[in-house]
Order: C-alpha cells, then structure tokens, then sequence
C-alpha cells in the first residue's frame, strides 16, 4: 500500500492537486532557506564568541547561557563547549544544503514534467492600469484619512 500512495503523491490527477503539490514544495525550500540563514547567523555568533575569548587568559572567569541560566564558568571549559556547538551547527548546515539541493531538483523535475512556468505578481493589467509603476514600488507610508 506504501507504494500506492507514493504513486498519487507522484501523479497527481488534475491542475489544482500539481499547483498544490508544487506550492508544497516552494513553501519547503523557503523553509530550509530561512532555517540555513538561521544557522549560519548562529554559526557566525559562535566564531565571534570564540575569537574574542580565544586569546584571553584561560583560567579566566566568564558567564554562559545554559537553558535560560547564566552560568560562570572558566574560558577553559566555555571554549570547547563552544567550538563544539559550531562545528554541529555547521554540520546541520551541510545537511540542510543537502536536503536543498534535493527539494530544488524535486521542484526543477516537477516544473519540466508538467511544463510548470511562474507568473509575476505584476501582471500585466496592472501594468495598464498604473502608468507610473516606479513611484507605486517606492514604500510610502501614509497617516489615516481626514488627518492634516
């Protein structure tokens, strides 16, 4: 039966289920973008931290985060704790760019399969509609009307 499923999951049977299944997909990679940038800030955290307590005096007191609690401990045991969680962070990362690489050409698949092309949200009646299509992309922020 898991085949079964598999194989509806693979042909979908109308327009709606393949514009579903690939706005699924899209909504995927833009997760695994946002979780990749997430880590990656953290990572450079991480290297910040290790660079400005590197070249202190080891025996030195300093304070870490464990769970919500500041702890104090020494550089000396802060240090590797730290270079750990960087090099696990950076071990996430590879593998989310793995599972990337894998929606991407899943996505890439599906668009050539069903001959799949994006529309722009500007379309062209809007075009139309606004002559001046640079002044209405320029973020103006306007106060409630009937104040002066």
């Amino acid at each position: 039966m898991a085949s079964s499923s598999e194989s509806e999951r693979k042909e979908p049977v109308n327009e709606q289920m393949v514009a579903n299944m690939y706005g699924a997909l899209r909504s995927e990679l833009n997760q695994i973008y946002s979780k990749i940038t997430e880590l990656e800030m953290e990572v450079s955290e991480h290297s910040l931290v290790i660079s400005a307590i590197e070249p202190l005096d080891p025996s030195r007191r300093c304070y870490r985060m464990i769970g919500g609690v500041l702890v104090e401990r020494t550089i000396k045991e802060v240090l590797p704790a730290v270079r750990r969680n960087k090099e696990g962070l950076e071990e996430v990362i590879s593998r989310l760019n793995e599972a990337l690489e894998k929606k991407k050409k899943e996505i890439s698949d599906l668009e050539t399969k069903y001959k799949i092309r994006i529309r722009k949200p500007d379309g062209e009646a809007k075009e139309e509609d606004s002559g001046r299509k640079e002044g209405a992309a320029q973020g103006v922020l306007v106060g409630p009307a009937g104040e002066s």
